[in-house]
């Protein structure tokens, strides 16, 4: 699962993971478990740079599991070497959602805070559709296929892609 913040990756991970009956991993709750420290904490101390380092760390070992399905950080694609791990052993949902939603789904998260540090210095919505832009072609590319989180259903959007990766096999 790739895709911006607060799109759902987690929340659809896990639940794919429970109807295909695979293993479940998200790679920022690894490298927090692995540090010790939250994300928030973890840039704060060491800067973007060490935390980009670390997740590389965990997509390479997570990507390399069989029968797994792994929710990333949403800047996940802005390593070549992860999205080639990623496409060679995977098959690569983008969840979508517009800048609204994503704001809306923000601030209702309790852990953005902690889990989900600013990325610009920028308000909060230009911040959103600052990203956006720049990480949309990189999403694009990644991604064997995507869907639009905006309002659909959990089941519904697990529905969708276990249809697709049918269609895949």
């Amino acid at each position: 699962m790739i895709g911006y913040r607060c799109t759902g990756k987690s929340s659809v991970g896990k639940s794919l993971a429970d109807r295909l009956d695979l293993s479940f991993a998200d790679s920022d709750s690894e490298v927090v478990r692995e540090q010790g420290i939250s994300i928030s904490e973890m840039v704060s101390k060491h800067g973007w740079d060490f935390f980009r380092e670390k997740e590389r760390e965990a997509i390479k070992r997570l990507s390399a599991a069989d029968k797994h399905v792994i929710a990333t950080g949403g800047g996940v694609v802005l390593n070549p070497e992860n999205v080639k791990d990623m496409k060679e052993n995977g098959i690569v949902v983008w969840l979508k959602a517009t800048p609204e939603t994503i704001k809306q789904r923000i601030l209702q998260d309790e852990n953005t805070a902690d889990l989900r540090p600013s990325l610009t210095s920028k308000g909060f919505v230009e911040e959103i559709q600052e990203i956006l832009s720049e990480r949309t072609p990189l999403y694009e590319n990644t991604m064997d296929f995507y869907i639009d989180t905006d309002h659909v259903g959990l089941n519904e959007i697990c529905s969708f892609i276990i249809s697709k990766l049918q269609q895949k096999s």
